[in-house]
């Protein structure tokens, strides 16, 4: 779906100081579209999350960079991210054959004892939506009051969870009627938050999207 690659790479200095991560998101042509630069890893002051669990969910056909960017930031910032298929130690495919392979499968994950969910895009989120159980779980994180974040077609399921009427949202511009015939308010911007609603539209948005995330758990 999308032509962007992501540069992940750590520069080892001394143990002292240890080892600085970034994330480029860089397109074909060499430019840089996004970036990240967490600084050291495994200090405290970049643990602003520590203790927090959270739940990626994946499908086949999901976009590279809006499932790894999330989940590699996220463990960086101290917190337990597990990802969630349709079923359990399971290998997924993302839209240009890069694998993951499931923590545990959707019928295994009591949500009560998480902190939030994270939706990636792609075409994953289609096939996602076919799946009562994937459904629930989106729903059921919201009616409890934990973060909810979805990007890119990531919406579709926000939409068929029912928990977009009456709420600001962002998404990948081709679904924004989609998600305005779900009753949701629609703004194009890199990230919207709405209570623990948090969307952004696409890869350049990841930086946004992981900070606002980041914010809504600190």
């Amino acid at each position: 779906m999308y032509s962007y690659f992501a540069s992940i790479f750590c520069l080892l200095f001394p143990v002292t100081s240890g080892a600085i991560f970034s994330i480029r998101i860089i397109n074909p042509n060499g430019r840089t579209l996004a970036s990240y630069d967490a600084g050291p890893l495994g200090t405290e002051e970049h643990m602003e999350i520590k203790g927090k669990r959270l739940v990626v969910l994946v499908e086949d056909r999901y976009q590279v960079l809006e499932l790894w960017y999330p989940l590699i930031r996220l463990r960086e910032a101290g917190a337990e991210v597990t990802v969630v298929g349709p079923e359990g130690g399971h290998v997924y495919k993302s839209g240009n054959g890069y694998e993951i392979t499931s923590d545990v499968s959707v019928a295994a994950i009591r949500i009560e004892e998480y902190d939030g969910v994270i939706v990636p895009g792609g075409y994953a989120p289609d096939l996602m939506r076919r799946n009562p159980a994937m459904i629930a779980i989106v729903r059921d994180a919201y009616n409890q009051g934990k973060v909810v974040a979805a990007i890119c077609h990531a919406g579709w399921m926000l939409a068929s969870a029912g928990i977009v009427r009456g709420r600001k949202v962002t998404s990948f511009y081709s679904i924004r009627d989609d998600m305005i015939n779900a009753g949701a308010i629609w703004r194009d911007e890199p990230v919207v938050r709405d209570g623990r609603i948090i969307t952004s539209r696409t890869p350049e948005d990841l930086p946004f999207f992981c900070r606002e995330i980041i914010a809504a758990l600190s």
